[in-house]
């Protein structure tokens, strides 16, 4: 028998080429390790927006899973009260001001670190980042009390971007490091300055990790509670706040509690799904050329 022909017949036997069952087994147990994981962190989700329609007494009942017949008792009122709506604007607020601030201040601050090789300066920001908050909170309110800031927009927004600006900052270091530094070069012999370089060539190409960055920045904004227990007031309390309120000495309205963090979570959900072009592409660029 030839070569040929013998090759031929076993080609013809159907058996499985050497390694591809092994190649099976892999993607299989990669998908059962991947449906494991979403679960894991899926679950809890999915039990607060169950959870949110249920009475009280079906929330505290081991019995009642997800085959329950659902209210909106619960929606109806944390919205009637105002519970939850003006939190969610204090929220909006200094989330948004405080994050366009940081990045005001941060982007180009990890540009000029990042081209011009000021590492040393880059560190010392960074300690802002690894000092724990909850050890700056008395001398804070000391200064903000003595400033009468206390209970306003403006201690809150202040007290957010000392957190932020760091956050920012080491993210789009990283980030402009990966940008061939040959485009600025380039603006630089046509005419224009360091700094019109960078505005007109390297920061149009760094939107995707400066949405990245920025979207991080509101989501701590969002949901910090400390800075806001200690310096708002029930004009300016946030929607941390606002759900601890859900809470008392004698009792916990869960169902009021879950339908009001279904609520605030909607709309960082909503940010990170519309801006997922932006977080994707700007968290690979970060992988793969930081």
């Amino acid at each position: 028998m030839s070569p040929t022909a013998a090759s031929s017949s076993v080609r013809n036997t159907g058996a499985p080429a050497p390694g591809r069952r092994p190649r099976r087994y892999g993607s299989w147990l990669r998908g059962t390790a991947i449906a494991a994981v979403t679960l894991v962190f899926a679950l809890p989700v999915v039990w607060m927006f169950a959870a949110a329609f249920k009475t009280n007494v079906q929330v505290t009942d081991p019995t009642v899973g997800l085959w329950f017949s659902p209210t909106l008792d619960n929606f109806r009122n944390v919205l009637d009260t105002g519970q939850i709506l003006r939190p969610m604007g204090n929220s909006l607020l200094v989330g948004v001001v405080s994050t366009a601030l940081s990045a005001l201040i941060a982007v180009p601050a990890a540009w000029a670190v990042g081209r011009f090789g000021m590492r040393r300066t880059g560190s010392l920001i960074l300690v802002a980042r690894i000092v724990p908050a909850v050890s700056l909170l008395v001398p804070w309110y000391y200064l903000f009390a003595r400033a009468g800031l206390v209970g306003s927009y403006t201690v809150l927004i202040l007290s957010h971007m000392f957190v932020s600006v760091p956050l920012i900052l080491w993210i789009m270091i990283s980030f402009f490091e990966g940008l061939p530094v040959e485009l600025e070069e380039a603006a630089r012999t046509d005419g224009l300055s360091a700094f019109g370089a960078f505005w007109r060539i390297t920061l149009p190409l760094a939107a995707p990790g400066t949405a990245t960055a920025s979207l991080l920045a509101f989501v701590f904004s969002w949901n910090n509670f400390m800075f806001a227990l200690i310096f708002a007031d029930e004009r300016t309390q946030t929607v941390p706040v606002a759900l601890f309120n859900f809470i008392s000495y004698a009792s916990t309205d869960w169902g009021g509690l879950m339908a009001a963090a279904g609520l605030i979570t909607v709309p960082v959900l909503l940010a990170a799904v519309l801006g997922q072009k932006y977080l994707v592409a700007g968290l690979t660029s970060g992988a793969s050329k930081g």
